[in-house]
């Protein structure tokens, strides 16, 4: 794409020749007219003024010694030594009744004939040379006046016009545009000191950019870069975040796979064998939870949304999660209750979260609860929030534990959990501006409440 100072000097230079050549098409037909009116008076004006000269009373014989003395003395005209190139260019006749020329210029034209046209005209001559002419008819003394200019001089002076006032513009035009582009450099000075300055960055540096001082329209560009370099960190950390833990969680069981895979391959008794491969089995799935745990942790871990979610119908959204568990539940020889009160209103969250949620409070609620024990689960409208309660029958927590419940891969003594759950859940909370309680119920068992206040 083309720069931006070239983009920006590219229209004001054609804006500015644009205008230049409209003014100067103005100039030049206004110059024209002008000029044209000017001169057209002066023939006015000189008409009038021989027809003065030719009506002065006279002898028949002083008017001959007068119009032989016009003639000798615009004969004798030098226009190179004491007079004006434009003489020659200039010229009037005088004819009487008798059509006969009485008065003359040397470089009057010739004609067949007297003119008749009254006033101002444009005539050809013999020499086929072109005049601008006013003709003057004196009927009180019988005289035509003719006086006319060739229309080169016009032309020379409408050119020499045009020049003088063409080149200034072009010139002065040049100067500006060399003007305006390094004003255009000097405005563009702190774009072109940002640009270094991302360039300059190491590739892995995410800090944030703090340019001073700063022009007011570039403060947007350097707030979006440093929200976007802050979500990028925060990608990076939950990256980090999760490849540690997988790390750190899944040494172990792999550790303890092959011990059982390698059992497996040793010369033993039946017995033993099928104890190894119920051991291998039993780590498999545990191993699996962990992944699903882990990867459901990455995925719930707060982020920016991208776009708002839908309004759902959150009484539907928990029973459809409650039906996908049941058959689950009744194979632990377990009793599921949905309890909902009549104000839940549709509500603009994420689905999938409600249901991750849904799943590991009520598949913890499984792990501790007697056989045939019942599980509850309640949701109701608290003020401006909403509460998804999970109880059980079961043991309950100790108090020394509450805080490491919600510590990542802390599972209270059981071996078959991943020790995320409850981390899952907080985070969520987290989400939607809520949080997650634990309590214990008289006499026995345990609730687990998540509040949600954002939606």
């Amino acid at each position: 794409m083309t720069s931006i100072r070239r983009r920006t000097l590219t229209l004001i230079i054609s804006l500015m020749l644009a205008g230049l050549a409209v003014i100067s098409l103005f100039n030049l037909h206004d110059s024209n007219h002008e000029i044209a009116e000017v001169y057209d008076a002066q023939l006015a004006q000189n008409a009038r003024l021989l027809q003065g000269i030719m009506r002065m009373p006279m002898a028949g014989k002083d008017h001959a010694d007068l119009y032989q003395a016009f003639n000798q003395a615009l004969s004798e005209a030098e226009p190179r030594v004491d007079g004006h190139p434009y003489e020659t260019k200039i010229a009037f006749q005088v004819w009487n009744r008798k059509s006969e020329v009485l008065v003359h210029t040397a470089s009057a034209p010739s004609f067949n004939a007297p003119p008749s046209i009254t006033g101002f005209s444009d005539v050809v001559d013999l020499n086929n040379r072109h005049w601008r002419a006013f003709l003057l008819v004196d009927k009180q003394n019988g005289l035509r006046i003719w006086v006319g200019e060739r229309d080169d001089v016009r032309s020379d002076m409408v050119d020499r016009i045009v020049r003088h006032t063409l080149w200034p513009n072009i010139l002065g035009s040049l100067l500006l545009a060399a003007m305006i582009w390094l004003a255009i450099g000097w405005g563009l000075k702190p774009l072109v000191n940002m640009a270094a300055t991302l360039r300059a960055r190491q590739p892995g540096s995410l800090e944030p950019l703090q340019l001073t001082p700063l022009p007011t329209e570039l403060e947007p560009m350097q707030a979006a870069l440093n929200r976007m370099l802050a979500q990028i960190q925060e990608v990076m950390g939950r990256e980090r975040r999760f490849i540690a833990d997988a790390a750190h969680e899944m040494r172990t069981p792999l550790a303890v796979l092959r011990v059982h895979a390698q059992n497996l391959m040793e010369p033993g008794s039946e017995e033993d064998r099928r104890a190894s491969l119920e051991h291998l089995i039993s780590g498999v799935d545990r191993t699996s939870r962990l992944v699903n745990q882990l990867l459901t942790m990455a995925r719930i871990e707060p982020q920016a949304e991208t776009r708002p979610p839908a309004a759902i119908d959150l009484t539907a959204t928990v029973r459809d999660s409650l039906v996908q568990l049941t058959p689950w539940l009744l194979s632990r020889d377990l009793e599921l209750v949905f309890d909902v009160s009549d104000d839940i209103n549709l509500v603009k969250v994420d689905p999938t979260a409600i249901d991750i949620a849904l799943n590991n409070l009520v598949t913890n609620a499984a792990k501790y609860s007697p056989a045939h024990g019942l599980i509850t689960v309640r949701l109701t409208k608290k003020e401006n929030c909403y509460e998804l309660s999970v109880e059980d029958e079961g043991p309950g927590i100790n108090e020394e534990d509450h805080d490491r419940l919600f510590e990542r891969f802390y599972s209270r003594g059981n071996d078959q959990g991943a020790g995320l759950g409850l981390t899952i859940v907080r985070a969520i909370a987290e989400r939607f501006g809520g949080q997650i309680e634990l309590e214990n119920r008289t006499p026995t068992g345990l609730r687990a409440t998540l509040e949600f206040c954002r939606f």
